[in-house]
């Protein structure tokens, strides 16, 4: 059994398998696709509201809140995402992971680039001749016990440069793809983000509109419960129908309590992956997120994902760095060369001092390393081949994805208008019922079975709408640049 906490992808009571299922597999469906992130993030999203989640949490389920703002604060979905974008923890550690990496492609390349110094120095030195071991009298010899002080001076200016290492350059290559590979996961990592808000947002959406449709059905039964009741009182009706309404008004009730509860939660969650100041008050304002979506084929959007997708770029500049490394460690066996030189001045006094210099050309030949160079090759080939496989895996994997994504939507798409429709009959079913009743016709076994009819079509509504926005952002983001994409999906009401 799959158990996934509430709110995000839970199964409710009066859920239909296939609603139950794509619950499961839209929630699942986010965790598999933001932790494919890991490795380069070491990061994924949240598919449950904070008290489900492990104790270590993703960084995409975090974010650094912004200051507080006096009153409620309007926010869209679009208004949630630039929040987000800004304020999500996710994003915010991977853009320090640029100016890692920057750093690190600066430490290769100051092997290839001049090195300067400067040494300036004063030396005053007595000798001692007995510590050094000439004795003071000797036969025919007669010396002092010591020599000094006596003075010398050296100022001079030091440039070393390396003309030619093979290593160090392919070390700079890698090291230039491997910042591209960190700008990419940038990038992927603002998708992600999109994909989380959207995810929490759209599911806080879809809680509202559960306390609305669940406060209706409150009154609606409180209504049933009056009428039995009145019906009971006059003597017309059994006992028992007063009993069965009431049961099913106490029922939606309780669904009620626990559609509130969902909702606060899960607006919790908004806040927190967006960035919101903890108590800060906020009212989500788009309510209807349906709207049309202009169909692709599968060859228009993979065609778009392999060029627009960050995290294949990533990965494709992982393989580059990878071949440069490799590279590099084949280049331990070639020779070197390289210069050094100083100029300045030097004398026994900064007065009488005159110039100096000294140039040298060395050729590094390597003739043997104990091994050392083998086995960096080794090891070059190994991640080589890891990320070349890793590659094509993330191929495939998109692939999936945007196959997936487009089945969903198609599939949302037409359980939307199913859903329409059964709403429309299920109510017309409920005031006939009523009516019956009321006419005494019939009891409210009848009435009771058309209110769950209701409450049912309304939840396969509510599913159906959040099912069909999941599946449209899902394929931005597996379309890649989803923050432009969302925009075109979604152009907020």
């Amino acid at each position: 059994m799959i158990v996934v906490p509430q709110p995000g992808g839970r199964c409710r009571r009066d859920d239909s398998l296939p609603t139950c299922y794509f619950r499961v597999t839209c929630a699942l469906l986010v965790c598999m696709a933001l932790a494919g992130a890991d490795s380069s993030l070491a990061q994924s999203i949240p598919n449950a509201p904070a008290q489900g989640l492990p104790s270590t949490q993703s960084p995409f389920t975090g974010s650094v809140a912004s200051e507080p703002v006096p009153g409620v604060v309007r926010i869209s979905l679009q208004d949630a995402i630039d929040r987000g974008l800004k304020q999500n923890l996710g994003v915010l550690l991977s853009s320090a992971d640029i100016r890692s990496s920057r750093g690190q492609r600066w430490e290769q390349l100051s092997a290839l680039l001049p090195h300067v110094t400067a040494g300036p120095s004063i030396t005053v030195s007595q000798i001692n001749l007995a510590e050094l071991g000439f004795a003071s009298h000797s036969p025919g010899l007669n010396l002092p016990p010591s020599i000094g002080p006596f003075s010398y001076f050296d100022a001079r200016f030091n440039v070393s440069q390396t003309l030619f290492d093979w290593k160090s350059i392919s070390n700079t290559r890698a090291a230039s793809q491997s910042l591209k590979s960190t700008e990419y996961t940038y990038k992927d990592a603002r998708d992600l983000v999109v994909l989380a808000v959207g995810f929490t947002y759209l599911q806080a959406v879809a809680d509202e509109a559960r306390v609305e449709t669940t406060e209706a059905q409150v009154e609606s039964a409180k209504a049933v419960y009056s009428q039995a009741s009145d019906q009971v009182n006059a003597g017309t009706s059994a006992a028992i129908d007063g009993l069965r309404a009431k049961v099913e008004l106490q029922t939606r009730q309780q669904q009620l309590i626990q559609a509130k509860n969902d909702l606060a939660i899960q607006k919790l969650v908004v806040a927190r992956v967006i960035g919101l100041a903890s108590g800060q008050e906020f009212e989500l304002t788009d309510k209807s997120l349906y709207q049309e979506f202009q169909a692709m084929t599968v060859e228009e959007a993979l065609q778009r994902a392999y060029i627009s997708r960050s995290d294949y770029q990533a990965a494709m500049a992982e393989v580059r760095a990878a071949e440069f490394s490799r590279r590099a460690a084949v280049a331990g066996y070639f020779p070197s060369l390289g210069i050094n030189a100083d100029y300045g001045t030097a004398g026994s006094h900064p007065s009488t001092s005159t110039q100096v210099f000294d140039v040298r050309g060395t050729l590094s030949i390597p003739i043997f390393q104990g091994g050392s160079v083998h086995g960096d090759i080794l090891q070059a080939d190994a991640k080589l081949i890891q990320s070349r496989e890793r590659l094509a895996n993330l191929r495939g994997q998109i692939d999936a994805d945007v196959r997936t994504a487009l089945l969903n939507l198609q599939s949302a798409a037409e359980q939307v208008e199913v859903a329409r429709s059964s709403i429309e009959l299920a109510e017309a079913t409920l005031t006939q019922s009523r009516d019956r009743f009321r006419a005494g016709v019939t009891d409210t076994v009848e009435v009771v079975q058309s209110q769950e009819s209701v409450a049912s079509a309304h939840e396969q509504y509510i599913s159906s709408l959040y099912n069909y926005n999941y599946a449209k952002i899902s394929l931005a983001r597996a379309l890649g640049a989803a923050e432009a994409v969302v925009k075109e999906y979604f152009k907020g009401k």
